[in-house]
């Protein structure tokens, strides 16, 4: 499937300030990006680094006043997406370094706190059959309400309020996931089916993969049931928003305008 992708935003900064940014697709093995086209004004301090688990690139930037980003590609998805309840659960022992991280608890994905309730609720369940019960207990049991939240809304609260944008459905996801020992990581993409339209966020588990055995896999999960695997974009990964911002100012900023754009064909 290819998708076309244009992002836009602005914001000022009364003094020197350094900026983090991610906004590109990433470049991977299941999705081919073109017609990359990438404006920042200025320019002139920007420097590339390598993301979160090499998955897309961050941008550096040292600036003062307004700040203008203009970002347009074309990705080719070609991604492998199971039935989610066809895949079995690892054991702990057998997954990889890499993927234990996304077990432990983050700042807005305390997964201890949810331990006697994924317990109760989704006992009977393993594996990818858990992981799609859970989904589907979000999507049925959350509202999803713009400005209901903010940059300080954990999943706990989320728990409490049961409702949100995407990136809190995104959030409880991740946290039911490693209450339930299956490593899970939060993803900020672009999708043609988002409404609002803007940056997306979904969770990501590492499930055993049905091709290696002894192997696991990546596999995206969307409880606001607005994008799938097969349309979505990765920008890149982290433990919860906090590590894939679009922006990341390390000082005080206006934030003046957005705007996104995503088209299938």
């Amino acid at each position: 499937m290819s998708i076309n992708i244009s992002s836009h935003f602005v914001f000022e900064l009364d003094e020197p300030t350094d900026c983090l940014m991610q906004f590109e697709a990433a470049s991977l093995p299941e999705q081919e990006i073109s017609s990359v086209r990438t404006l920042l004004d200025p320019s002139d301090t920007a420097v590339r680094v390598p993301a979160q688990d090499g998955i897309g690139e961050r941008i550096w930037m040292r600036a003062k006043g307004r700040v203008e980003v203009s970002y347009e590609a074309e990705a080719t998805i070609a991604r492998i997406a199971p039935d989610m309840s066809s895949l079995d659960q690892l054991p702990t022992h057998m997954l990889p370094g890499e993927a234990v991280q996304y077990l432990l608890d983050s700042r807005y994905c305390r997964a201890d706190q949810f331990q006697h309730f994924v317990a109760s609720r989704f006992g009977s369940s393993t594996g990818g059959k858990r992981v799609a019960a859970i989904r589907d207990w979000v999507a049925h049991n959350f509202s999803y309400v713009p400005g209901s939240s903010n940059v300080q809304t954990d999943a706990a609260e989320s728990f409490i309020t049961r409702q949100g944008i995407c990136r809190d459905y995104a959030h409880m996801v991740v946290a039911l996931a490693r209450a339930s020992t299956i490593p899970a990581r939060y993803v900020a993409g672009y999708a043609p089916g988002v409404s609002p339209q803007d940056f997306h966020a979904l969770a990501e588990v590492f499930l055993a993969d049905p091709n290696n055995a002894g192997g696991g896999t990546w596999q995206l999960v969307d409880a606001t049931g607005m994008a799938s695997a097969m349309d979505t974009v990765k920008i890149g990964v982290g433990r919860d928003a906090a590590d894939v911002s679009f922006l990341t100012t390390f000082g005080p900023n206006r934030f003046l305008e957005s705007r996104v754009s995503v088209h299938g064909n």
